[in-house]
C-alpha cells in the first residue's frame, strides 16, 4: 500500500512538471514575437486551461510553429485528461468516496457499524434508528442490485471497523461495532485487532464469557430469547408445572433463566418437566441438588425433571400442565410440535412457541424485532441497574468490596442476575402479575410498597428470604458450595447456607436489591 502511494506521487510530481513545462516552453516561444496574442505567462497558462478542458474561448492563440507545436500536445491531452475526470467522478460516486464523504459530515452523530448485512443487522439497526433516529447507520459491505433497501436511512461502505474509526476522528459521540453472524470474531477478516481500537464491540457467539476484555462484549442470542421470553411471560403463582420440549440451546437457555429469576414465593414448589438429553447440562451443574429436586417432584421446592423417553407418551402430564413451552432448535419441528399438540392432545394450560416469525392466534415468543434490540443486546439498561445494586451492596456493608470496574465476570453477572429479578420484585410487591413491563410508574408505587410494608418485621424477613433464595440459587447454579470464610478459587462462601444462619449483617445485604427499586423509579 505504501509503494502504491509512492508512486502515485511521483506520477503526480511528473505531470505537474510536465504541465508547467510545456506552459513555459510556449510562453518562451510566443512573447518575443511581433504578433502574438500570449505575452505573459499568466496567458498562457489561461490559453492551456481553455485547451486542455475543450473549452476553446478562442480570446487566445498560438502564432509561432513551436506554439502550434506545444498547442497541439495540449490539444491531445485534453480528451485524455478529460476521460481521466469524468473517470475520477463516476468512481468516487461509485466507490467508498461519496459515502465516506458523507459520514465525514456527521461526525458528531453515533455511530453503528454492521460488518455484515443480514436479518439480524438489519433487524437491530433499524431497532436502533426507532429509539434515536438522529444516529448513523453502516453496514460495511457493498449494496446489491438485488437487495431490498432499508425503510430507514444508512450507508453501505465496503470497509473496515479501522476505516471507519480512522474517518470518525474521535469526535462527537460513540461508534460501536457490531457481528451478528455467530462467531463471527474468530473468523471474520474485519474482527482482526478490534480490541485495539476506540470503540464498543459487539460479538454474536455461541459460547464464552459475555465479556471478554477492554472493549470486547459478546452476547448470546439465544439467551436474549430466553431473557424476553421470562420477561414477557413470567411466572405465575398459580403454576406449579412447567414444561419444556426440546433442550438444545433455546431450551437449555430458557430453563437456565428459569432457575435463576424465577423466585417469587418462599413456598413455591415449581416443577419443571424438561423433554431432552439432560447428561451434559446435569454435568455442568452439579451442585443444583442443594437447591432443587432433581429426577423427582417435590412438595417443598421447585424440581428439575428430565425426561428422556418422547413427550408424546406424556398423555397425563401434558395435560395438566399449566404450561407447555415448544423451543427446539430446529424451527419447523417446532411448529410440527406445536400442531401435533393442538390436534391429538387436551391441554388445558398455555402454549408457548418459539418463532422467528410472528403468527396470529399462537402465543410465539423469540421473533428477530424483540430479541435484535439495543437493550438486548447492548444490555444497557440491565448493566445500569446491576451498577446500582453493586453501589448499594457497597454501602450496606462494613467490610472491603469491589467497584463495578473491579468485579470479575462471574460476580458482574451475580449483580445482573440480581437486576434480571426486578421484575419479579415489582410484581411480587404490588401482588399484580399482570405487569410486565417496568415504567416509572409501576416502580415508584412498588418502591413505595416496599419502604411501607419493611417496617413490618415478618414482611422484612420475607423480603430477605426471597433475594436470598434467588443468590442461592445463582451460586448453586455456578457451583459454588458453604465455607467459612469467601474463597473465590474454591468456589466457597459462608453465606450459602439456610437464610436462618445467616448473621444480622449478611441478612442485611439482602436489601440492596430491594432498594434499588428507589433508584431505578428516580432514573426512569
Amino acid at each position: 500500500m505504501k509503494r502504491r502511494k509512492k508512486i502515485y506521487l511521483y506520477m503526480t510530481a511528473a505531470l505537474i512538471l510536465l504541465y508547467f513545462g510545456l506552459v513555459s516552453l510556449l510562453y518562451f516561444s510566443e512573447y518575443s514575437s511581433g504578433s502574438a496574442m500570449i505575452r505573459t505567462f499568466g496567458d498562457a497558462v489561461w490559453y492551456s486551461l481553455v485547451t486542455l478542458t475543450t473549452v476553446g474561448y478562442g480570446d487566445l492563440t498560438p502564432v509561432t510553429p513551436l506554439g502550434y507545436a506545444v498547442g497541439v500536445v495540449f490539444l491531445l491531452l485534453s480528451a485524455g485528461i478529460m476521460m481521466t475526470l469524468f473517470g475520477a467522478v463516476i468512481s468516487f460516486v461509485t466507490s467508498e468516496g461519496l459515502p465516506l464523504l458523507l459520514l465525514g459530515l456527521q461526525r458528531k452523530k453515533d455511530w453503528y457499524y454492521f460488518a455484515d448485512y443480514g436479518p439480524e443487522s438489519y433487524t437491530l439497526a433499524a431497532n436502533i434508528y426507532k429509539e434515536d433516529p438522529n444516529t448513523v447507520i453502516i453496514f460495511g459491505e457493498k449494496r446489491e442490485d438485488q437487495m431490498e433497501f432499508p425503510d430507514y436511512p444508512c450507508l453501505f461502505i465496503s470497509v473496515s471497523p479501522s476505516r471507519i474509526v480512522a474517518c470518525k476522528k474521535n469526535k462527537g459521540k460513540k461508534c460501536r461495532v457490531f457481528l451478528m453472524k455467530e462467531n463471527d470474531i474468530g473468523v471474520n477478516s474485519r474482527a482482526v485487532d478490534l480490541y485495539r481500537l476506540p470503540v464498543e464491540v459487539y460479538a454474536r457467539t455461541t459460547n464464552g464469557q459475555d465479556h471478554v476484555s477492554g472493549n470486547i462484549n459478546f452476547f448470546h442470542s439465544y439467551d436474549c430469547c430466553a431473557r424476553q421470553y421470562w420477561r414477557s411471560k413470567p411466572l405465575c403463582s398459580h403454576e406449579d408445572t412447567i414444561i419444556i420440549i426440546g433442550f438444545g440451546n433455546y431450551g437449555r437457555c430458557i430453563l437456565e433463566r428459569a432457575i435463576l429469576i424465577n423466585i417469587i414465593s418462599a413456598d413455591q414448589h415449581v416443577a419443571y418437566h424438561i423433554f431432552g438429553d439432560p447428561r451434559r447440562f446435569l454435568a455442568m451443574h452439579s451442585h443444583l441438588r442443594e437447591t432443587f429436586s432433581v429426577g423427582a417432584v417435590s412438595d417443598t421446592i421447585d424440581s428439575l425433571i428430565f425426561h428422556d423417553d418422547a413427550w408424546e407418551t406424556y398423555h397425563e402430564l401434558l395435560e395438566r400442565a399449566d404450561r407447555i413451552i415448544i423451543c427446539p432448535d430446529d424451527e419447523p419441528e417446532g411448529w410440527n410440535i406445536f400442531w401435533r399438540l393442538n390436534r391429538y392432545y387436551r391441554i388445558r394450560g398455555q402454549i408457548d412457541l418459539h418463532s422467528s416469525r410472528k403468527a396470529p392466534g399462537v402465543s410465539y415468543f423469540g421473533t428477530n424485532e424483540e430479541i435484535y434490540t439495543p437493550n438486548q443486546i447492548m444490555r444497557t439498561g440491565l448493566n445500569k441497574a446491576a451498577i446500582m445494586i453493586n453501589e448499594l451492596f457497597r454501602s450496606s456493608v462494613s467490610y472491603p468490596t469491589y467497584s463495578w470496574e473491579e468485579l470479575d465476570d462471574l460476580h458482574r453477572e451475580s449483580k445482573i442476575a440480581a437486576a434480571d429479578h426486578i421484575l419479579m420484585k415489582i410484581r411480587v410487591l404490588l401482588k399484580d402479575e399482570t405487569i410486565t413491563e417496568l415504567t416509572s410508574g409501576t416502580v415508584e408505587k412498588a418502591y413505595r410498597t416496599y419502604c411501607e410494608t419493611k417496617t413490618d418485621k415478618s414482611m422484612q424477613e420475607m423480603y430477605r428470604r426471597l433475594d436470598h433464595m434467588r443468590w442461592l440459587r445463582f451460586y448453586t447454579f455456578y457451583n459454588w458450595s458453604y465455607g467459612p470464610a469467601r474463597d473465590d478459587a474454591a468456589r466457597q462462601h459462608p453465606m450459602f447456607c439456610p437464610y436462618e444462619e445467616l448473621t444480622e449483617e449478611q441478612k442485611r445485604e439482602r436489601d440492596a436489591a430491594w432498594e434499588l427499586l428507589g433508584s431505578i423509579s428516580s432514573a426512569l
